[in-house]
């Protein structure tokens, strides 16, 4: 029988500010403090470094893109090195004048950039203005090779699509990783809201069942305001959280308070899942030629 092989995982939910430096500095704390309590992977939430700024439309808010490689990558990959963590970080991408992409990079743990991954779903919803902000990703599903693992790493509104974790998983992917920005408004009813968070954390357990891949998701937390002042603005409803290839939950993170969340990984136990639960044998692809079409008249 195989030994069972072990990642030791955390996620730093945190709160964001305006302020970039400040931003950046929690985050790199939460790495510590994952790396100190053992942690191969850290995964950082959606935008990490600042506001989640897509709830207004405004061309001022470009200057806020870098490059990749770029600032950040610089200084997560240092980290990366200094700590031999692998970190995955999204941010907010500047690929030349009036391309800009949601972008999660991959730093190895020699401070290295392992990979990219452009966020290939973009909301356009009320407070969720991501189609002004972000060109569709061009570089498909695909996982990145790391020292820990393979990582199929998505961003957010990716994380509703089963086509897109299906992918990453036919690909070869040993993770799920999802970087989000989601909440609720004050203008949402209390049941409202339940329903919102059940139904997120619901469908990515589902991503997990579905493919037998373990998976982490990482979060923002806290009440970030409408620039406008037209909603009452976001709540980022935390609970982030790492489960396993059936979907048991391994660790959550709570509702409204940050948190550096960690658990062990077993990546051998995918195979064994996937043995008694065979979706990929069993996939008639000779019969899904429609999942091509946007819709079925």
């Amino acid at each position: 029988m195989k030994q069972p092989k072990i990642l030791k995982a955390a996620l730093v939910q945190q709160h964001c500010t305006a302020d970039r430096k400040h931003n950046l500095a929690v985050s790199i704390q939460g790495i510590r403090t994952a790396a100190k309590g053992g942690a191969k992977l850290v995964l950082l939430q959606e935008l990490h470094t600042g506001l989640y700024f897509c709830q207004t439309e405004d061309t001022r808010v470009f200057d806020l893109a870098e490059a990749i490689p770029g600032p950040s990558t610089a200084e997560l990959g240092s980290l990366a090195k200094e700590l031999g963590v692998v970190i995955v970080a999204s941010l907010f991408e500047r690929r030349t004048p009036g391309i800009y992409h949601n972008t999660a990079a991959v730093l190895e743990k020699d401070g290295t950039l392992a990979g990219i991954y452009r966020k290939m779903h973009i909301p356009d919803d009320p407070g969720y203005s991501e189609k002004f902000y972000f060109t569709p990703g061009d570089l498909g599903f695909h996982p990145i090779k790391t020292s820990v693992g393979i990582l199929g790493v998505l961003v957010c509104w990716d994380q509703w699509y089963p086509e897109a974790a299906r992918l990453m998983a036919l690909a070869g992917a040993e993770v799920l990783l999802f970087p989000t920005a989601i909440g609720w408004t004050e203008e949402d009813d209390q049941a409202e809201q339940q329903r919102q968070r059940e139904a997120w954390i619901t469908i990515q357990r589902a991503h997990a069942v579905a493919n037998g891949l373990p998976v982490m998701v990482c979060n923002r937390v806290g009440t970030e305001q409408d620039p406008s002042a037209r909603t009452s603005g976001i709540h980022f409803w935390g609970s982030s959280f790492i489960c396993g290839p059936q979907g048991e939950m391994l660790a959550q993170a709570g509702a409204d308070s940050p948190e550096v969340l960690a658990a062990d990984i077993d990546l051998e136990r995918s195979e064994a899942v996937r043995r008694i639960w065979p979706y990929l044998r069993d996939r008639r692809i000779d019969a899904y030629g429609d999942l091509l079409r946007r819709f079925r008249d």
